[in-house]
């Protein structure tokens, strides 16, 4: 690790009592960063804020985010930022809110090996054999209850997967333990609706942005079983890969498809652009 921070100071532990080690009560992102700036932090914090005002805990300012993020950006020439706003210590014992908690900043740096034009060898895909639960109330955002995908995370080290896909009880396909999930379907990019996302990517929005790009058809719909057997490619996304093309999927081969080289490329010059102002 580069780096550690909480509410702006240097630190190696937080409170006994904060109520994200408890129960998870908190929002995460994972930033890249490249030549000290942070990529995409506008769509990150834009999430952060949304994930927020869905568990009542009010944003910290966004100033002050960006400030502590760039500061653990520029510690190497590629990084990975960890930044968590947990509800803060508990006021009392027990699950329920009192309302005057103060929300708590964490912020982790750690270096990014080979950056965003390291491109990793296509990815072994499967489904995972576990099921998910659909939760409404909190979909799409990144809290920081994972222990769903930490299970799923696990089966496929055993399995020798870089990637499980994650299905509900009725058979959707809701993206990867830690990924979005497209897939070609003949003349068209096919990807679960956002509210059916266990999260709602950046690179996500990023993919689909450079989709438009280059005049590709996406289209947002359920995914099920029969697609994964017959799409013709597929990408797995987020901000540390980026769109990784997967080259087995469900024990069959797929070819890379020839549209990821210029995804892939739009992508890239995105991440150098400042959009974040």
């Amino acid at each position: 690790m580069l780096g550690a921070w909480v509410d702006g100071r240097v630190a190696s532990s937080i409170a006994i009592d904060d109520r994200g080690l408890h129960y998870g009560d908190g929002l995460f992102e994972t930033i890249a960063a490249s030549g000290g700036r942070p990529r995409f932090l506008a769509a990150h914090l834009a999430r952060l804020a949304r994930g927020c005002a869905v568990l009542s805990i009010p944003m910290p300012d966004e100033a002050v985010l960006r400030t502590e993020v760039a500061q653990a950006a520029a510690l190497a020439p590629h990084v990975i930022v960890k930044l968590m706003v947990t509800r803060g210590s508990a006021l009392a014992r027990g699950y329920a809110i009192r309302g005057g908690e103060t929300a708590r900043r964490i912020i982790l740096a750690h270096a990014w090996e080979g950056g965003p034009d390291l491109l990793p060898a296509p990815a072994r895909v499967a489904r995972a054999t576990q099921r998910v639960a659909h939760q409404p109330l909190l979909q799409g955002i990144k809290h920081l209850n994972r222990l769903e995908q930490v299970l799923a995370q696990t089966e496929a080290r055993r399995r020798g997967l870089d990637e499980v896909l994650l299905c509900t009880d009725d058979d959707r396909i809701v993206g990867g333990s830690m990924t979005n999930l497209f897939l070609v379907a003949g003349n068209r990019i096919v990807t679960p609706p956002a509210l059916s996302c266990v999260v709602t990517g950046v690179m996500r929005g990023e993919l689909l942005r450079a989709a438009a790009g280059l005049g590709l058809a996406v289209v947002e719909r359920e995914i099920g079983t029969g697609d994964i057997a017959s799409a013709e490619g597929a990408w797995i996304t987020n901000a540390r890969v980026g769109a990784w093309p997967v080259g087995e999927l469900a024990g069959r081969e797929v070819a890379v498809h020839a549209w990821t080289a210029p995804l892939q490329e739009r992508i890239r010059q995105a991440g150098r652009e400042v959009r974040d102002a």
